[in-house]
């Protein structure tokens, strides 16, 4: 429950860099829209990933094939140790399909839930790299992207977030009015 007030005070403080990313984010924004052989160009050494939303739809066990693809990529580039993903739930299949298909890639655990930072520390704690050279990629506004805005990380925001309607229509459904209504506060605050 804590970590939604602060999502509320901390979205009203960093309003203007959440509109800022809101009105530079294209309404089909997706995590593949990343080219990882641009990312040291951009200055991108490690990727913190949200799961739900931006590797596969809510609840899935793992991510989509063209997401599998890239995340092969973004490993290739960055190294498996700098790739983490920080969900909400760190265990069971999902954890499961990247230990057997992509080692080395970390789920991380253990840490207040988003947008407190302790992720991102923590990401860059094992990825050895400083804050500023992670990439975080959430289809959440006040959570994901709050956060790497609070920890100095880059924020990509999935503006276009995968969703599977008919297998999930209640909770996917949810998740839409979730991110909707993030978009409209962050556009209506002053």
């Amino acid at each position: 429950m804590h970590h939604i007030l602060l999502g509320m005070v901390e979205g009203w403080r960093q309003r203007r860099a959440l509109r800022l990313l809101l009105g530079q984010t294209p309404a089909t924004a997706r995590l593949l829209d990343l080219s990882p052989a641009e990312f040291s160009r951009q200055g991108i050494a490690a990727l913190a990933l949200d799961f739900d939303g931006v590797l596969a739809p809510h609840g899935a066990d793992r991510p989509l094939p063209e997401v599998e693809a890239w995340l092969r990529q973004a490993v290739a580039v960055c190294g498996a140790e700098r790739v983490v993903v920080l969900s909400n739930r760190p265990y069971g299949p999902r954890v499961d399909w990247f230990h057997d298909q992509l080692p080395g890639v970390r789920f991380i655990s253990g840490v207040r839930k988003k947008p407190y930072c302790d992720g991102l520390h923590k990401t860059g704690e094992l990825a050895s790299v400083p804050l500023s050279a992670i990439l975080m990629a959430d289809d959440r506004l006040l959570t994901g992207c709050l956060a790497a805005i609070r920890a100095g990380c880059m924020p990509f925001y999935v503006r276009s977030p995968y969703v599977a309607l008919r297998s999930s229509p209640r909770k996917e459904l949810f998740f839409m009015l979730l991110r909707w209504a993030e978009r409209q506060a962050v556009r209506l605050l002053p």
